[in-house]
């Protein structure tokens, strides 16, 4: 089963030094430079405590997949209010080649989910490079009744919407993921959703 996913741009204040904007001639996509590479990865939150994920990166360092055995939220008759949500923090840093800038251009989220009648899961994420202003948010959401099935949940980001990192410097890029369960339409209703991996990461390359 596939999300349907709706993709937006917005401003986030950070309470950091704001980068300058990256100029970009018509946001023309290249071919990924040589250089590149993921330094370093943290994660934090309820959906991710220490123990709780693994990572592959591979020989180059440029591609990455996570695993999580608690990322989850459920809601249901018995179940407390604070577990109808859950999240987790990934904060990447990366080396970007001089001369050149890059977006986020997919995330695929796979997981599981189960709903009675009147129940939605929702799967959100948000992107944005340490120090700028602006973000990128996605928001994937499925109805009950489902008896229980695996998912994948795309987020797609498009040359003309994507938010690019400073131009030619390292930078860090944080990606804020969360899942939700509500069943305030009927709260004999019970539903759960997981984000059991998290990997195709694809990026678009842009001369700067």
């Amino acid at each position: 089963m596939k999300f349907s996913t709706a993709i937006a741009a917005s401003c986030f204040a950070l309470a950091s030094v704001v980068a300058s904007p990256v100029e970009i001639d018509a946001r023309t996509t290249v071919d990924r430079p040589s250089g590149f590479n993921i330094t370093s990865i943290g994660v934090n939150g309820s959906g991710c405590p220490a123990g709780t994920v693994s990572f592959v990166l591979d020989d180059n360092k440029d591609t990455l997949a996570l695993s999580f055995s608690k990322f989850y939220a459920k809601a249901g008759p018995n179940v407390d209010i604070a577990d109808n949500r859950d999240a987790c923090s990934i904060t990447l840093g990366v080396r970007v080649p001089k001369g050149y800038s890059f977006a986020i251009a997919s995330v695929d989220y796979k997981g599981y989910y189960q709903l009675d009648p009147k129940a939605t899961a929702i799967q959100g994420s948000q992107y944005y490079f340490q120090g700028q202003l602006q973000q990128a948010t996605t928001r994937s959401v499925v109805n009950g009744p489902v008896s229980g099935k695996d998912y994948v949940s795309s987020a797609l980001f498009s040359p003309v919407g994507a938010v690019t990192s400073p131009c030619g410097v390292d930078s860090i890029v944080n990606i804020q993921s969360s899942v939700r369960v509500n069943n305030t339409a009927d709260t004999a209703a019970s539903g759960y959703i997981s984000v059991k991996a998290m990997d195709g990461f694809d990026f678009l390359w842009y001369k700067c």
